[in-house]
């Protein structure tokens, strides 16, 4: 049985964190204790998926406010997010992560969006499982006002590594996946979703970000994204 736990980022136990460093660098290459405290000094929250008492994913993430249109709005960032291969079946990281949304934003009243870097397809694709409308998309172009939206929050969140022409991320020390995960499963090829990945992002192989946006509002949720909105799941809360 796999249970989540939500708990503040300062309140990580250092035998957690030790655990979570070893399960990124099992997945990624060139990732050090330095660059994941800086990622986790930065975040107010994460998630831990945990199974018998040992650690099967997390995720790492913070709120912050931005200024849209005049408007001021919310954003959730997610930094460092891996499961272990044996998870990759089961929705229980979306679950979580979904029911954190809902419990940590509420009813406040300012929009909520999520701004997400990907350098692997099996991050993005969790786009289109969540949300009905999110940016980039293979189905249509990005609509004016977003992009200029997305490209203000990159540039403010990674001066100078930002590419607005390719809407990419390129960090000094990148998280680069491992050969093994790296390479794209035959049966993958043909999702429209990953191949749009794929050719939005060429440099993924060598960890480059794709930057993407969606608001998180139950008007914006798939069919199994409200499935889980409604449902009883439980999120260990940890203060």
């Amino acid at each position: 049985m796999v249970e989540a736990f939500l708990l503040p980022a300062a309140k990580i136990t250092d035998s957690d964190q030790l655990a979570m460093l070893t399960l990124l660098q099992t997945h990624f290459e060139g990732v050090y204790w330095p660059q994941f405290q800086a990622d986790l000094g930065g975040k107010d929250w994460v998630i831990l998926l945990k199974s018998a008492g040992i650690l099967k994913g997390f995720t790492t993430f913070g709120f912050y406010p931005a200024l849209w249109e005049g408007q001021t709005v919310r954003i959730v960032y997610s930094g460092d997010t891996i499961t272990d291969p044996s998870m990759w079946s089961n929705p229980a990281l979306a679950k979580a992560w979904t029911k954190a949304m809902q419990m940590l934003h509420g009813t406040r009243p300012e929009k909520l969006y999520w701004l997400l870097i990907s350098s692997g397809f099996r991050t993005y694709r969790f786009l289109s499982i969540f949300a009905k409308e999110f940016y980039p998309h293979y189905l249509h172009p990005t609509p004016a006002p977003v992009q200029n939206f997305i490209d203000q929050l990159a540039q403010e969140k990674f001066p100078g590594n930002y590419d607005p022409s390719l809407g990419i991320v390129r960090l000094p020390q990148p998280q680069i996946l491992t050969p093994n995960l790296r390479q794209v499963p035959t049966e993958k090829l043909g999702d429209r979703h990953v191949e749009f990945f794929l050719q939005k992002n060429p440099g993924h192989v060598e960890g480059d970000e794709l930057v993407c946006l969606a608001e998180v509002s139950e008007e914006n949720l798939t069919k199994a994204g409200l499935r889980i909105w409604h449902s009883s799941y439980a999120v260990n809360i940890l203060s």
